[in-house]
């Protein structure tokens, strides 16, 4: 995780905003019901696990995305192992990390373990394997190996960093997605959807979380 680092300023409401595309890494009103509502629901989770389920995430952040579905995992009772891994190009140091995941503390135990792995430890979990990819993912989407039961498309607003919503690099979300896989995103974007759509995914937009209106559902066909 030796990259560019993430350069962040913080509202007063605590919320992390990141300086280089002007924009916040989570809801300004509830950042893990915007999870819960957008990633989770969005892509029929928890009720889709099952033993060797695989996510992946385009901008891992925060790590709250994660840090979500450990609990839903957890709750599901779900047999077996999750898979779970995140590109991420501009990373949080740990300090930053904790700061910012401080806002929930029902999170505190895996929030602990998370930012322990992000300073350089190891990710221990019984039924849960973490993998974080680091670089510009135009480039490391297609030389991972892995493919994804669901995708959580969480990178910064298309209008501030378009790069991570080109059609390329969704063309490379679906060469990376198991049959019958899912995506979900918070934005509704015309770009976005037609990529996806572009790259063999049928799109649907969805009721959105707080003041965005809509986002977007997709499956691959």
């Amino acid at each position: 995780m030796q990259h560019q680092k993430a350069e962040i300023e913080w509202r007063e409401s605590g919320v992390p905003v990141s300086k280089r595309f002007d924009d916040p890494y989570f809801s300004l009103e509830n950042g893990l019901a915007e999870t819960r509502h957008v990633f989770l629901a969005g892509n029929d989770l928890p009720d889709r696990f099952f033993d060797g389920f695989c996510i992946a995430e385009l901008g891992f952040g925060t790590g709250l995305n994660f840090l979500a579905t450990l609990v839903e995992w957890e709750k599901a009772g779900a047999p077996g192992h999750l898979h779970y891994t995140g590109f991420e190009g501009f990373p949080m140091s740990p300090e930053e990390m904790t700061r910012a995941l401080s806002h929930y503390p029902e999170l505190a135990e895996p929030v602990e373990a998370l930012v322990a792995f992000w300073a350089g430890g190891s990710f221990s979990h019984p039924s849960v394997s973490l993998e974080i990819i680091g670089g510009d993912a135009r480039e490391s989407l297609a030389a991972w190996q892995g493919r994804a039961d669901a995708w959580f498309l969480d990178g910064f607003s298309p209008a501030k960093n378009p790069e991570l919503w080109q059609p390329e690099l969704m063309a490379e979300v679906a060469a990376h997605t198991n049959p019958g896989g899912t995506a979900a995103t918070y934005t509704a974007a015309g770009f976005v959807r037609r990529g996806l759509e572009a790259a063999g995914f049928d799109v649907t937009r969805a009721p959105g979380y707080g003041r965005k209106r809509h986002m977007t559902r997709a499956i691959l066909g």
